[in-house]
């Protein structure tokens, strides 16, 4: 499920937003001011930020700066009553990727944001599971997977290199305590709750199959 900050301070707007995001799939997190917008960013990765200009102690813009001034680099739509080609030229300059004039239409905006996810969001579909490659999430049926932190390198090692062989020692560097042994435990923790095609190269190390 794909994961929204909205940044609105307008109570009523928001709550409709919030409804219809989550109603189009999305988990949405919200913001009434451009403090608490970039305290969220921070604990949390998203995958597309969704702002609006006027809002209390930071505005819309200046959030978006400060957010791309830390090298983030997460899709960014601003949502405004300002329709004057200053305030639209300066969101654009800031790395803004969409500016939608309010009112708009809810379903055109919902349209959108999936459109640009989708398009920026690779993925790998294996099975019946899907592999978010930029923000590392693994789902299946659209619900999201735990993995622990030494998994989930291993599972990423795996996808990224999907039909190579990879050597051991490749796993080994992403490991606490590598051994021949935990690795072979944790290829066969992922086999089993992935569905995982791997294949034992004897003497050299592994390699996930297409299926």
């Amino acid at each position: 499920m794909s994961k929204i900050l909205l940044l609105e301070d307008d109570y009523l707007l928001s709550q409709t937003l919030i409804g219809l995001l989550r109603e189009a799939g999305f988990e949405v997190a919200h913001a009434q001011d451009g403090e608490e917008a970039l305290s969220l960013s921070y604990d949390t990765i998203f995958d597309l930020y969704l702002f609006d200009i006027n809002v209390p102690l930071l505005n819309g813009i200046d959030v978006l700066k400060l957010l791309r001034d830390n090298d983030d680099k997460t899709p960014a739509f601003f949502i405004s009553a300002y329709k004057d080609i200053q305030t639209i030229t300066k969101a654009f300059e800031g790395a803004c990727d969409d500016y939608i004039k309010k009112p708009f239409d809810f379903d055109e905006l919902v349209v959108r944001i999936k459109a640009h996810i989708h398009k920026h969001n690779p993925t790998i579909v294996y099975g019946a599971m899907r592999y978010d490659l930029l923000s590392k999430r693994i789902y299946i049926d659209d619900k999201e997977m735990d993995l622990g932190i030494v998994e989930k390198a291993i599972f990423d090692l795996l996808m990224r290199n999907m039909s190579q062989t990879l050597d051991k020692e490749m796993f080994f560097d992403v490991m606490e305590k590598p051994s021949d042994i935990a690795l072979r435990v944790h290829l066969s923790k992922l086999k089993q709750r992935f569905a995982l095609n791997i294949t034992n190269i004897k003497g050299i190390g592994y390699r996930l199959e297409k299926i």
